[in-house]
C-alpha cells in the first residue's frame, strides 16, 4: 500500500451503517438534502436530493414510502415511490419495489416482482462534440452539425442563382 493514498469508499461498503435513518413511525413533509447514506423506512412527502455527486446512497426500506422526486447517485428501493427516480449511477429495484413514475438510470438491477408504472429511461453521459461542431437541439432537426442558418441561406441563394442562369 502506498503512503498517502486514499481509496474512495463505495456506498455499498458502508451500506450497513446509515448516517441518517427515518424510522417506520416517522413522517416528514419537505425536501431532504443529504450526503452519505440515508435509510428511509417511514413516509417522506418531498424531494430527496444528494449533495454528494459520487458516493451517496439512498435505501427505501420495505415500509418506506416517498412522494416526490429522487436525485441520488446510488438507490436501493424495497418500498414504494410516487415520483420520478433519477439514479445518477446505479439503481436496484428489489422484488417488493413499487415505483409510480419514471426511472432514469445509468445501471439498473431489477428483481422479479418489482413494479415500475412509468418509463424506464437509460441515461448516458452527454457525448462531447469536436470544438468546431455545434450541438444540435431537437427543434433544429433540419440543421446539419457545424452549419448555421446563414450558411444554409447562402447555399439556397447559390442554388437560386444557378437556376436563374439555366433559365436564361
Amino acid at each position: 500500500m502506498l503512503f498517502g493514498s486514499k481509496k474512495k469508499q463505495s456506498p455499498k461498503a458502508k451500506a450497513g451503517a446509515a448516517d441518517t435513518l427515518i424510522c417506520k413511525q416517522t413522517k416528514i413533509t419537505g425536501d431532504i438534502n443529504f450526503t452519505g447514506v440515508l435509510y428511509i423506512d417511514g413516509h417522506v412527502k418531498g424531494n430527496i436530493i444528494s449533495d454528494e455527486v459520487d458516493n451517496s446512497l439512498l435505501t427505501i426500506g420495505n415500509n418506506g414510502f416517498v412522494e416526490g422526486e429522487i436525485q441520488v447517485p446510488h438507490i436501493v428501493i424495497l418500498g414504494r415511490v410516487s415520483g420520478d427516480v433519477h439514479a445518477l449511477e446505479h439503481v436496484e429495484l428489489m422484488s417488493e419495489a413499487r415505483v409510480e413514475g419514471n426511472v432514469y438510470y445509468k445501471l439498473i438491477e431489477m428483481a422479479m416482482g418489482a413494479e415500475v408504472n412509468g418509463q424506464m429511461l437509460h441515461r448516458t453521459e452527454k457525448q462531447k462534440l469536436i470544438s468546431h461542431q455545434k450541438e444540435i437541439h431537437p427543434k433544429d432537426k433540419n440543421q446539419k452539425m457545424g452549419s448555421t442558418n446563414e450558411s444554409a441561406d447562402v447555399e439556397k441563394m447559390g442554388a437560386d442563382n444557378i437556376e436563374d442562369d439555366l433559365n436564361e
